[in-house]
């Protein structure tokens, strides 16, 4: 059995939870699962991820389990009520071999977005084992050590990074739950307070340490179908974000629809509001100086913000951008598959991602066009006329950061 506890999810999908409950408590979505990784045959071991997903709807959460979300202070009383009843539903969930006939697999949500919003972390993390555990049997976990030690070295020991602190973002695309808990537990050991935290919530209890996490893609993506106008859309959901959490959990994320329309919409008053924001698509360089230049613009000190960059991270490109951007701002960085799958075997590129909320679609648009994901190409080329994207053009030169 792969997924153990409902906790072993990332941080941000309750946080999500909690507003779609208050919120959106009937709203329909629907997400697809995609494999970017070419050439894989997934199709295999279909009957095991299905096994794996009766084993994941039969859980529930234990007292022991909620009383630690209860400890949250910006978890509320009605949602852990919530929780004590809930369990996931396989009705909910299709998985069958791709029309196509090539390998691939079809996985669909469809559902009540409160009742399907916790399948795509641990359905990802099973699909991840279930295959790994199939073409790589036995396999030596020796260089995957000697990889992670190299990678806690380089960052402990280099001179001048001693504040340069990181997070594991790795749940979704892990070799396995074993290796993902002896990874964290590794850095926990190795790097001491350089480690922020985890985004898993089962790793973060089980080894005492800080959960991380705010929101996601999908979060702002629904609110296409749940906002007043499209073009309010990203304003809508940023302000009932502030609506419930007051403050806390204050990181938002910028490229939905790609930082120029990010930044269009982030106004000096979300300047002021929300704690920091964080990249994942773009380059980082060249996006970390546009938000500096923004805050500036809006009469906000960026030392007094927080850069979060999550986007395909490794160890020396964290340093990179920490010694590129320190002193300027604050920092954080959260790094995933390069931590929690990098033990030889070249890991899955797999995704789960909202394609439709209320009947209608919705779409990312993001800075690095390989991440977008939508079934409407009518529908994609209406957004960019809203929020005035242009269709992608030439990659622009990357910022050389400094050192």
């Amino acid at each position: 059995m792969i997924i153990q506890s409902l906790l072993d999810t990332d941080l941000y999908k309750f946080s999500m939870m909690q507003v779609v409950l208050h919120h959106y408590p009937a709203a329909q979505v629907e997400y697809k699962f995609k494999c970017r990784t070419p050439g894989v045959d997934l199709v295999p071991y279909i009957g095991e991820i299905r096994e794996e997903l009766a084993a994941l709807c039969a859980l529930r959460f234990s007292e022991d389990e909620l009383d630690y979300l209860r400890g949250w202070r910006f978890i509320k009383s009605d949602f852990i009520d919530f929780l004590a009843l809930f369990h996931l539903n396989e009705k909910y969930v299709e998985i069958a071999p791709a029309a196509g006939g090539n390998g691939e697999i079809e996985i669909r949500i469809r559902g009540p977005w409160l009742h399907t919003i916790l399948f795509e972390v641990p359905l990802l993390a099973i699909v991840n084992e279930v295959y790994f555990r199939n073409t790589q049997p036995g396999l030596d976990l020796a260089e995957g050590r000697r990889r992670l030690r190299e990678k806690i070295a380089l960052l402990g020991d280099t001179e001048g990074y001693a504040d340069c602190r990181i997070a594991d973002y790795g749940s979704r695309r892990r070799f396995s739950r074993a290796w993902h808990a002896e990874v964290v537990r590794a850095l926990r050991d190795g790097l001491g307070s350089q480690l922020a935290g985890t985004s898993n919530v089962w790793l973060a209890r089980e080894l005492g340490l800080t959960p991380l996490g705010t929101l996601a893609h999908e979060y702002l993506q629904a609110h296409q179908a749940l906002g007043p106008r499209l073009r309010d859309s990203q304003v809508a959901a940023l302000e009932a974000w502030a609506k419930e959490y007051r403050g806390d959990l204050g990181i938002a994320l910028s490229d939905v629809y790609g930082l120029d329309a990010f930044l269009r919409d982030f106004d000096m008053y979300f300047c002021k509001l929300f704690d920091g924001t964080r990249h994942d698509s773009g380059d980082p360089f060249v996006w970390g100086e546009r938000m500096l230049a923004h805050y500036r613009a809006n009469r906000v000190d960026p030392r007094n913000k927080v850069l979060v960059f999550s986007d395909s991270l490794d160890i020396p490109k964290v340093m990179q951008l920490y010694a590129h951007f320190r002193g300027r701002c604050q920092l954080a960085f959260g790094v995933g598959t390069n931590l929690t799958n990098d033990v030889g075997p070249a890991p899955l590129n797999i995704v789960i991602k909202m394609v439709r909320c209320n009947g209608q679609p919705v779409a990312k648009l993001s800075d690095s066009p390989g991440k977008n994901m939508c079934e409407d190409k009518a529908y994609v080329a209406y957004l960019r006329q809203v929020f005035e994207i242009p269709e992608p053009a030439a990659v622009a030169e990357p910022l050389v950061p400094a050192g």
